[in-house]
């Protein structure tokens, strides 16, 4: 490898930055969402102080990093896989994110997908129904990053309704079309 181009990568291995994964939300200096990180931006993920990566997609995605399980390992970061069929989210899919996010032990903890669609979603619903956000306040930070189709609005709203939160609170708007 010639010098130029040593060069090139030291200063990007270096200078990489866990704020410039697609779509990412710090939510507070403990947890966070994004989309799927490049391999040098999972590489640094330690750097920044993540101690914890969960993953919400399939592992197929074409946009998934391969190895990433072993990568994280490698890294020194815990890393938990939970598949989330796009098409039918589900209460209990909340439930087992939310119970893994409530670990203490995991420390400053990533929430990604693919383009923290499916991230941001289960982010605010566990901000809301965990931590106690104000829904406004959480669905506001979701809608920064997309506006969520039929199906998972449905799926937001039931999973709210189930946990006695009022979807339709003061200043929460939902979509109205159909997919």
């Amino acid at each position: 490898m010639d010098f130029c181009r040593l060069c090139c990568l030291m200063f990007l291995a270096v200078h990489v930055n866990a704020e410039e994964i697609v779509n990412y939300v710090e939510y507070s200096p403990s947890f966070a969402s994004a989309g799927q990180p490049t391999r040098a931006q999972f590489e640094s993920l330690t750097d920044r102080g993540f101690e914890t990566v969960v993953y919400i997609a399939y592992s197929d995605h074409d946009n998934s990093l391969q190895n990433a399980d072993r990568l994280a390992h490698a890294s020194g970061l815990n890393y938990v896989h939970i598949p989330i069929d796009w098409n039918r989210p589900t209460i209990a899919d909340y439930r087992l994110v939310s119970a893994v996010l409530s670990q203490p032990e995991n420390g400053r903890t990533l929430l990604h997908c693919q383009l923290n669609y499916r991230a941001s979603a289960f982010a605010m619903l566990y901000r809301v129904l965990a931590l106690g956000v104000p829904l406004p306040e959480a669905k506001a930070d979701m809608d920064a990053v997309w506006q969520p189709n039929a199906t998972w609005t449905a799926f937001l709203r039931e999973t709210l309704a189930s946990n006695d939160v009022d979807p339709d609170c003061e200043g929460c708007t939902w979509p109205v079309e159909a997919d």
